[in-house]
């Protein structure tokens, strides 16, 4: 899926769209102990509007977020399809429109037993249906029905007594500390899914999208042991990675200048794709033009692909996981922090014998402590 077929589901996930209708839901709560303690199926025609629009809330917030961050599709390995896979029960699931019984206790089950998520949480599944329209050569939605897109969209949502505070109790007319037993579910998932993805305006059974809500630390059982994905590397990992790539490759010739312009080079990079609808990637070729323009030698660019696949592989990195909006120079006990338009006013340079940062003021006055002064 790219930004755009995420933003068309999103877009149309809502009560009021003529195109789009929850058809069945199926909730369970598991313990920390990994037990399911309840399973329920439900019909949001039947729903509350209050739990409806909680239900809305909660399975929409599973296509929000980046896409390579917050979102990340994972195609199923061959053997998935087979008994016991991911792909195969993801299908039956599908197919039995959370009215199999069987087949929604072997889902919940699956997750039940393979997440690792610390806490009490809340299983959401519902099945879904998506009026696709037709596109004409333009790119503009015509009023002719292309196909239905059926799909599960899952939400993982933690769950806590919520129980350490002091409550006012209106009977008592007082101030008390009272355990409250009921488990609060968050409305916020920490993980998600949908299944199949919405590709090419129509559904593709051989990937899943997982959500997290927290990309530096997504949760690797629910994509590997219950979706079958092969995670590769999380936002923060893979600027670590380019860093080590930049730093073999450069060596002494890795500077301030080198460091502002790459990251320089790649933010517009990322502008100029803004509406494209695949995010742009760097691989070791891209890299080593990078790394070109930025004014590293010729001699030290002929590292870059061996350094490359020796440090990343033959993965390609998301542009957008490895710029800084401010560049952070450090030294001992001093902290500068440059904003991103000011790179050009900071310098390095040798007076009297000793390596001094220099910035350019065009204005004298400048902060210090919240105060203003001129220097």
């Amino acid at each position: 899926m790219n930004k755009k077929e995420i933003a068309e589901i999103k877009k149309n996930f809502d009560p009021d769209s003529g195109l789009f209708v929850i058809n069945s839901v199926l909730m369970a709560f598991v313990n920390g102990e990994k037990n399911v303690l309840c399973t329920e199926k439900k019909s949001p025609r039947v729903m509350e509007q209050g739990e409806s629009e909680v239900l809305y809330e909660s399975l929409k917030k599973v296509l929000s977020g980046s896409l390579g961050k917050n979102l990340t599709e994972y195609p199923f390995p061959k053997e998935s399809y087979a008994d016991g896979g991911a792909q195969k029960l993801l299908y039956s699931t599908l197919a039995g429109k959370l009215d199999d019984d069987e087949a929604n206790s072997a889902f919940v089950f699956r997750i039940a037993e393979n997440t690792e998520m610390g806490v009490a949480y809340t299983v959401i599944c519902a099945h879904c249906t998506y009026t696709v329209l037709k596109k004409s050569k333009n790119d503009e939605i015509t009023e002719d029905t292309d196909n239905d897109y059926n799909f599960l969209i899952t939400a993982l949502c933690p769950a806590n007594t919520g129980d350490d505070g002091l409550f006012y109790d209106s009977n008592e007319n007082g101030i008390f500390k009272k355990a409250n037993t009921e488990m609060i579910i968050a409305r916020a998932p920490q993980d998600g899914f949908l299944f199949p993805v919405f590709s090419d305006r129509a559904a593709d059974v051989n990937s899943v999208m997982y959500y997290t809500r927290s990309p530096k630390k997504p949760n690797l059982t629910v994509i590997e042991d219950v979706l079958d994905g092969t995670f590769s590397y999380t936002a923060d990992n893979e600027k670590e990675k380019f860093h080590q790539v930049i730093e073999k490759v450069c060596a002494d010739e890795l500077n301030y200048t080198v460091i502002t312009q790459v990251n320089d080079i790649i933010t517009d990079i990322i502008a100029q794709n803004t509406n494209e609808t695949e995010p742009p990637t760097i691989d070791s070729g891209r890299m080593k033009t990078i790394l070109s323009d930025a004014g590293v030698s010729d001699e030290k660019l002929e590292a870059v692909s061996a350094v490359y696949e020796e440090i990343v592989g033959e993965f390609a990195l998301k542009a957008s996981n490895l710029v800084d909006p401010k560049t952070v120079v450090s030294a001992e006990s001093i902290t500068v922090n440059i904003g991103k338009d000011a790179t050009d006013k900071v310098h390095t340079t040798t007076i009297q014998g000793r390596k001094c940062l220099v910035i350019d003021l065009e204005d004298p006055t400048v902060t210090i402590n919240g105060m203003g002064t001129s220097l």
